[in-house]
């Protein structure tokens, strides 16, 4: 499609959450420390942010991150009772026959930790879209996990990523107990006007293609139709350069913004 038209490799705005793409901000690289440290520090940790903000993006970018030495298991469908998550956990953890009686599926979990941390393993479970928790329960076995630990560690970190409901819904006070298990948070803000032109150079660049191609009139409609959201900032972007391309324009300017309106007005 456009992509030889622009002189790009790949497409630079993929709906895929490829670090490769990843644009730092300052906002992004501050979060991404706080999920380093927090695995490091083998802690629990919240990261929370609008749909589309790159709270994904950065959990891919935190496994590319992470050495040997540790072991990633995600969850990318919560929807979990509470045995079905922990029967889930220990399949991930490699026992083949988890047990369905739960007193000994969890003696099950601390061997296989214990294990992995004789090997010098630390496994690290991230939990997406964990605002899709459906159960109080499955949060409690959750905040479990946390007493799996030596004197002076615990034996594996856990990541919980959601969209801003499960800030509000964990502020209840029936999840105060898994509240001080918590030791770090950070919540994703939409991208400003400057960080929005910088992310679409970066992803430009990234493709093989030169900066600059959205003039700055074309970048401030793009960050108000998009809000700053990373996810509708790339969706805007492929379909202006689209139009570009059908137009046969090298530089998209605010005319390119207008023309597709309707349709970002279609797609919400």
């Amino acid at each position: 499609m456009y992509e030889d038209f622009y002189g790009f490799t790949e497409r630079p705005f993929s709906k895929t959450p490829d670090p490769k793409f990843l644009y730092l901000s300052r906002m992004h690289r501050e979060a991404l420390t706080r999920l380093i440290y927090a695995v490091e520090e083998r802690d629990m940790v919240l990261l929370t942010g609008e749909i589309g903000c790159g709270k994904t993006t950065l959990s891919r970018a935190l496994m590319d991150e992470l050495g040997e030495g540790y072991r990633v298991i995600l969850f990318i469908n919560p929807r979990l009772t509470p045995m079905e998550f922990l029967r889930s956990l220990a399949l991930r953890l490699d026992i083949a026959d988890p047990s369905r009686f739960k007193t000994d599926l969890l003696e099950e979990i601390g061997t296989a930790l214990f294990t992995l941390y004789q090997e010098g393993v630390c496994p690290v479970l991230v939990i997406d879209e964990a605002q899709l928790v459906p159960h109080k329960e499955t949060f409690d076995e959750i905040r479990l996990l946390t007493n799996f630990q030596l004197d002076d560690r615990n034996l594996m970190s856990i990541i919980l990523m959601g969209q801003p409901e499960l800030r509000k819904r964990l502020a209840h006070r029936a999840f105060e107990p898994l509240r001080q298990r918590i030791g770090m948070q950070y919540d994703l803000r939409p991208l400003g006007f400057e960080d929005t032109r910088e992310y679409l150079n970066h992803r430009i660049a990234t493709a093989g293609g030169e900066p600059g191609i959205f003039s700055d009139e074309a970048v401030e409609l793009i960050h108000q139709y998009s809000s700053g959201i990373p996810r509708k900032i790339n969706q805007i972007a492929s379909l202006a350069l689209l139009e570009g391309f059908g137009r046969e324009v090298r530089f998209v300017g605010p005319a390119i913004l207008q023309s597709i309106v309707a349709e970002l007005d279609f797609l919400g």
